[in-house]
């Protein structure tokens, strides 16, 4: 019941905040041809969709998630299509994307490396994951307190990690890193140390 119902209506409404729009219009801006978006969520990148794009897969493992963004969805001019819940495993055919999108999601996906490994599969050559997210600082007294509060942050929020370093994932996934900008968000530090970036299949 709570990680079903609760816990995603709790995400929209603290993920819809004012600071997490920059970010998101920044991720989407770059947006090109067949995009998917992994972490879809209640929606909430819709309104920042570019225009032109041929279609939106959307991932997501929360059946009430796609309540909150069915009203959304309706209203987009690109068509949105779901295209199953578990981005580990993610059925699309092999390099039939030009551009994916991730804001917020890495963070909760049990096994990142193999999101990232399947981003890639499905990636045309050329194609970026655009993302913003949150994971590891650099300053250790941030990151210590990221260390103690993830085990707590898992159980609480949806598996969320505090503590992973986001730009080595995609780098060890091999795409290449063509942008990245890292900052924290208002708020609490070891909530908001954000990577923000584009990278590249070869």
């Amino acid at each position: 019941m709570y990680r079903d119902q609760v816990l995603p209506r709790g995400i929209d409404l603290v993920l819809r905040g004012r600071e997490f729009a920059g970010p998101r219009a920044r991720a989407a801006a770059g947006l090109e041809g067949e995009v998917l978006e992994i972490g879809f969520g209640s929606g909430l990148n819709i309104p920042f969709y570019p225009a032109g794009l041929k279609r939106v897969r959307a991932v997501d493992p929360a059946p009430a998630g796609r309540r909150l963004a069915a009203r959304r969805a309706a209203a987009c001019p690109v068509p949105v299509e779901y295209a199953g819940s578990d981005a580990q495993v993610l059925p699309v055919g092999d390099a039939s994307v030009d551009s994916v999108l991730s804001t917020w999601a890495l963070c909760t996906i049990p096994d990142a490396t193999r999101a990232l490994a399947e981003i890639v599969r499905v990636l045309r050559p050329g194609g970026a994951l655009r993302f913003a997210e949150h994971g590891l600082a650099p300053d250790e007294r941030v990151a210590r307190l990221q260390r103690r509060l993830t085990p707590l942050q898992r159980r609480a929020l949806g598996g969320c990690h505090l503590d992973r370093r986001i730009d080595q994932l995609v780098a060890a996934a091999r795409l290449e890193l063509t942008r990245l900008d890292t900052y924290y968000m208002q708020g609490p530090r070891a909530l908001g140390y954000t990577f923000e970036g584009v990278a590249v299949r070869p």
